[in-house]
């Protein structure tokens, strides 16, 4: 007992100082793209025709769909005026789909719950995680939020074994045909008042399978979605931070 207490006291404290200060990112994550229509000619259409899953569009102008977006970078390595580029910004996470089409440098990142909803779970937020047919990578970039270099539990956030102690669902992956009947039974499980939360490309637009005729394509095809975090997968900076501001958790340093 004495060696495990002096091992722990020369270990020290190991959780990241997050959301007080900014994460340390590796150099590979790409973060938010930052769009610049200025510099995109009318007659090219290279970053379009290069994007896996139809992610980046010119209709109306250059806009690129975060929530389909896999994040490989195709479109700026193919861009020959630099109109996309990455800013290494974790923030992404949004209340509705519509807002998470980047057309230039900003996005409408997600707000907080309402009054009554915050003081329900403000403190105490209980996640049921379901895997919908993912490859789990965002399931893996979930659950290393419970581990002592993010200690998700500190902000009250915990994830659970059942929909019944849950407060929200978080799904992953695209929800294929299968899947449906199993999602929709877990969120009826879930006591009101409840949230669902769709985590990856996969959950938000059926990523590299959308338009599979067995692929549903997405969370919000058969739940209400309160909450978008785009990625593949999402950093667990980015699934934190969007966490953290629909609770109103977030200080001024990282809002």
């Amino acid at each position: 007992m004495i060696r495990a207490i002096r091992e722990r006291w020369r270990q020290g404290y190991r959780t990241m100082p997050y959301p007080e200060q900014p994460p340390v990112l590796p150099d590979r994550v790409l973060g938010r793209p930052h769009l610049d229509p200025s510099r995109c000619p009318a007659d090219c259409h290279a970053c379009g025709e290069v994007c896996p899953t139809a992610a980046v569009t010119r209709n109306g102008g250059l806009a690129l769909d975060l929530g389909r977006c896999l994040f490989c970078a195709a479109c700026s390595r193919a861009c020959p005026t630099g109109a996309i580029v990455w800013s290494g910004d974790w923030r992404m996470a949004t209340r509705t789909r519509k807002a998470t089409v980047v057309r230039g440098r900003e996005i409408e990142l997600a707000e907080a719950l309402d009054t009554r909803l915050r003081r329900l779970l403000g403190r105490s937020f209980k996640i049921r995680q379901v895997s919908a047919g993912g490859c789990n990578a965002c399931e893996a970039d979930v659950n290393v939020l419970s581990t002592i270099g993010w200690d998700l539990g500190r902000f009250g956030i915990q994830l659970v074994a059942s929909p019944r102690h849950a407060d929200a669902l978080l799904v992953t992956g695209p929800v294929p045909r299968n899947m449906q009947l199993a999602l929709q039974k877990t969120y009826d499980a879930t006591p009101a008042p409840k949230l669902v939360i769709a985590v990856g490309a996969c959950a938000i637009a059926g990523g590299p399978f959308a338009g599979h005729e067995e692929i549903t394509g997405g969370a919000a095809a058969t739940l209400p979605v309160d909450l978008f975090i785009p990625g593949c997968p999402p950093h667990p900076a980015t699934i934190l931070d969007g966490l953290l501001r629909l609770l109103d958790r977030l200080p001024a340093a990282t809002r």
